[in-house]
Formats: C-alpha cells, sequence, structure tokens
C-alpha cells in the first residue's frame, strides 16, 4: 500500500509534468489556439444571431396583423387548508 508520501510525490510529479509540458509550447501555438478558439466563439454567435433575426421576422407578420402573443396561464392560487386536531 503506497504511503502518504508516496501518493503525494506521484501528484507531485503529475503536476510538474504539466506544467513542464505548458512551458514547452511556443508562445505562436497558444495565439493561434486562442484565435481558432474565439473564432468558433465568433462564428455560433453569428449563427445564433440570424436564427434570432430569422424568427423575429417570421413572427413580426403575426404581430403586426393584431394577433397578440399567447398568454402566460395563470396558476389557481390554492386556499389554505386549516387542520384543527
Amino acid at each position: 500500500m503506497p504511503t502518504h508520501t508516496q501518493s503525494r510525490n506521484a501528484a507531485q510529479e503529475s503536476a510538474q509534468h504539466f506544467f513542464r509540458i505548458v512551458d514547452l509550447r511556443p508562445d505562436a501555438l497558444a495565439k493561434q489556439m486562442r484565435k481558432k478558439e474565439n473564432a468558433a466563439s465568433a462564428a455560433n454567435t453569428a449563427r445564433l444571431r440570424e436564427l434570432r433575426l430569422a424568427k423575429e421576422a417570421a413572427e413580426k407578420p403575426a404581430a403586426e396583423n393584431g394577433a397578440a402573443p399567447r398568454p402566460k396561464p395563470v396558476r389557481a392560487v390554492r386556499s389554505v387548508v386549516r387542520m384543527t386536531y
């Protein structure tokens, strides 16, 4: 069974290995990865914006014709039941 110091040393070695790998990555690669992630995020935002605008355009004629959006259903208020013993 591993002792406390052995498991601690293993965890520390694992963490040091991770940080060594991060330090070995050149800055250009990190910048390229961030640029790719930002481009993907921007593309997703543009796609969602187009979907929202298309939905609003589809709903606009119905709103102009006087068709009001459906109201939220009103929940019935529960009456208080008093228990007597």
